[in-house]
């Protein structure tokens, strides 16, 4: 059975963001994940964990101006500066949950030469520094429905990106729904991908609810994942479609 991976940031709304983490481990999960924790103290958000008795799986390093519409900055020239400042952001929070893996947003960018060349210095300069405190740095293919104009929409770039450095901890995180938009035949992908996957992401396509039924076939996919003997965390990355409890019968039967 994977180990699954609420995400706080989607699930669990009906409680303020800190008290989360209980309603989580209250829910029977071990492990949490979410898209940023900087609104709140860093060591707020480390006692959440502690107390919960969670696992961070996973969290994004600061995107920029949310709000604004941007989303990250990586594959940005110009903003290497900006870049190198939301890794020292994330410090403190990498520190205080223990986290083994961050996402590297790579922004709203064309891919032009230039982007592609900023975007590889910035992959490599993330994962050499956070490498040496023992973190892995994601890269995550995200589909242009939900995301139009990002610059990382193609797992084929991803993976070349991370062939190409060479860095032992630049790794993919394998969102099941973006595959499933982006390219299909998910299988055969998980199967062939799965030596540079770290985290994999679950939700319904095409509705991105909770991952039982429509197009995807999730118990089959999670028989996969354990025949392949995949080690990582699950994050369940799906919005509910009414309440969080509500909607976790499919663990169950899972």
């Amino acid at each position: 059975m994977p180990r699954f991976a609420a995400n706080l940031s989607m699930m669990f709304n009906e409680w303020s963001f800190l008290d989360r983490f209980a309603a989580a481990a209250d829910a029977g999960f071990k492990a949490v994940e979410f898209l940023f924790p900087y609104d709140h103290p860093a060591d707020a958000v480390g006692r959440a964990l502690d107390e919960a008795r969670l696992t961070q799986a996973l969290f994004n390093l600061p995107p920029g101006d949310w709000q604004a519409g941007e989303r990250g900055m990586a594959a940005i020239p110009g903003r290497e500066a900006e870049f190198a400042d939301t890794l020292t952001t994330a410090l403190p929070y990498i520190e205080a949950t223990r986290v083994g893996r961050v996402h590297m947003m790579a922004g709203i960018a064309p891919r032009t030469p230039a982007h592609a060349a900023t975007y590889r210095d910035n992959a490599a300069r993330a994962a050499d520094l956070l490498g040496a405190r023992g973190v892995n740095v994601l890269l995550e293919p995200l589909n242009p429905r939900d995301m139009p104009g990002y610059y990382l929409g193609d797992f084929g770039m991803a993976t070349a990106l991370i062939e190409e450095l060479g860095r032992p901890n630049l790794r993919l995180q394998f969102d099941c729904y973006h595959r499933q938009i982006l390219h299909g035949d998910m299988t055969m992908a998980l199967r062939a991908l799965l030596p540079v996957t770290d985290h994999v992401q679950i939700a319904s396509v095409p509705s991105r609810n909770e991952p039982d039924g429509e197009e995807v076939n999730y118990p089959f996919v999670f028989a996969e994942l354990d025949r392949l003997a995949f080690a990582g965390y699950v994050g369940c990355e799906y919005r509910p479609r009414a309440g969080t409890l509500e909607g976790l019968r499919w663990m169950t039967n899972a």
